[in-house]
């Protein structure tokens, strides 16, 4: 399934982007100005140009698929002749398994990807590696993984843990969240300040009967296959969060953060972060108001919710660059806190991966672009929400469809499929590198910043610059392979002395 840009599902290889319905010449021309400076100043320049021979699968007929043919790659329905296999996650759970691929070969993601994606199994790791840090002794990684995210409980397991929790914090007020592990969009989400309002989640005998015989009872598809989807629904657990009541406003408007980060490696880990990302607003003014607690407009930023506000603005689709975001930020708070806030930022993307690090299956034909929502408090400090395994490639708006097709563009760049890259570089398009060789990596330690995060995304004359200097080294690598070796020149010369 792909998800359609009115929030709605629809069927994997129907695309329904709004730029993608434009005229195809538009679009081509689009292509055509994206990373075209490696193929002709590199791969040019070789016997077979290597893109031709680079074959893909697609399950999904939106920008991805676009930046995939724009590359020259060529497509393929055979189930396993393939360099790349751009595939939904239950490909991943039901063949990966049972098939064999060869050295060459990629998967958009990692078998075991959930550990990082469903929030409960990410609020886990995260207490794992906090307790691990903490018996280290290793006192600053222990914090970086307690800032991760807010005070969380997983239901129904946690649900007397929780009972303490929130009486401790009654007499503050704290208002709290639930929501549904395995859902997306903002659905099964509510706010709540009563223990009543989340009775029907506690542990009562017949919710954990309905869980375990879901999970031991074989599903059949042809019979009752309706009836299993409604008991699996039923025991669905949650994650209770304490709700994020002074969040950093704009307009008086809440908004949340996305972020792409790309994963090659958990072991080694190797981590790149993409420059450019956008804020999602609500379409209602804030309020924490206890009359107000059900509202979604007000309190949830999914497009998927936001869409159906009579103000929702189809034009910008309710989002803000990064970029921009990040100078109003400089104009109108103290402009240290706002380096150090998106410093924050990388750090809680840094602590959540290296939390997963050693329960994730590493495979060498894997890799993962994963979606990071991330939140603002009034006080300019950054609060994990969730991590998406398969973040929205589909576009609602111009501005929208090219940023994700660049990002998708460099994303393939960073993968190397043409073998332009010798693996030592820094920067590719609008990724950095953020973590390799064990290792932060990030600006020069004098620089007047700390990170490249919001930074403006220079990517075109980045992709130029790499690809003239990959050019030089591609011509002194040709021009010494028609040379002959030294040994042989010498031999002519002796061969040419006259005796004495």
């Amino acid at each position: 399934q792909t998800e359609r840009i009115d929030g709605s599902i629809g069927t994997a290889g129907h695309g329904h982007d709004v730029f993608r319905l434009m005229a195809p010449q538009r679009r081509q021309g689009h292509a055509e100005a994206m990373s075209e400076q490696l193929r002709k100043l590199v791969g040019s320049k070789r016997d077979h140009p290597p893109w031709k021979e680079i074959k893909f699968r697609c399950s999904f007929h939106n920008t991805i698929y676009d930046v995939l043919k724009s590359r020259g790659f060529r497509e393929t329905e055979n189930e396993l002749d393939w360099d790349l296999f751009w595939c939904d996650k239950e490909w991943i759970h039901e063949a990966f398994d049972h098939i064999h691929l060869q050295a060459h070969q990629r998967v958009n993601h990692f078998r075991n990807h959930y550990e990082l994606t469903r929030k409960d199994l990410l609020v886990k790791n995260i207490r794992r590696a906090h307790r691990q840090a903490l018996k280290d002794g290793l006192m600053e990684e222990a914090q970086g993984f307690a800032a991760c995210s807010p005070t969380t409980f997983v239901l129904p397991l946690e649900y007397s843990m929780f009972v303490e929790e929130f009486k401790k914090q009654q007499a503050n007020g704290t208002i709290w969240i639930m929501k549904p592990v395995g859902k997306s969009q903002g659905r099964g989400i509510f706010l709540f300040d009563r223990l009543s309002q989340v009775s029907s989640w506690r542990q009562d005998p017949k919710w954990m009967r309905l869980q375990k015989e879901g999970e031991q009872k074989p599903r059949n598809k042809k019979d009752g296959g309706d009836e299993d989807e409604e008991e699996k629904k039923e025991a669905e657990p949650y994650v209770v969060q304490r709700y994020l009541s002074d969040p950093l406003l704009i307009g008086g408007k809440k908004f949340d953060l996305r972020l792409y980060v790309l994963v090659t490696s958990y072991s080694p880990l190797t981590v790149y972060l993409y420059r450019s990302g956008f804020a999602r607003f609500s379409h209602a003014r804030f309020s924490m108001d206890l009359a107000d607690l059900s509202d979604a407009m007000i309190h949830l930023t999914n497009v998927a919710v936001q869409k159906h506000n009579e103000n929702y603005d189809e034009k910008r689709g309710g989002k803000w660059d990064l970029r921009a975001l990040k100078l109003h930020l400089m104009m109108t708070e103290n402009v240290g806190k706002v380096n150090q806030l998106f410093n924050d930022m990388q750090d809680v993307i840094r602590f959540s991966l290296l939390s997963v690090q050693k329960v994730m299956i590493q495979d060498k034909h894997c890799f993962e672009l994963y979606g990071y929502d991330i939140m603002i408090s009034k006080d300019l400090k950054p609060w994990l929400i969730e991590v998406n395994a398969s973040p929205s490639l589909s576009a609602n708006t111009v501005s929208d469809y090219e940023m994700k097709f660049a990002l998708l563009d460099d994303v393939l760049t960073v993968l190397d499929f043409e073998k332009y890259l010798d693996g030592t570089e820094e920067q590719i398009g609008g990724f950095d590198v953020l973590y390799r060789n064990g290792a932060r990596v990030g600006p020069a330690p004098t620089a007047a910043y700390s990170t490249h995060l919001g930074c403006r995304n220079n990517r075109a004359e980045q992709l130029r610059r790499l690809a003239l200097q990959l050019s030089r080294e591609e011509g002194r690598k040709r021009t010494a392979m028609l040379q002959p070796p030294p040994s042989a020149v010498s031999g002519k010369r002796r061969g040419r002395e006259k005796p004495s």
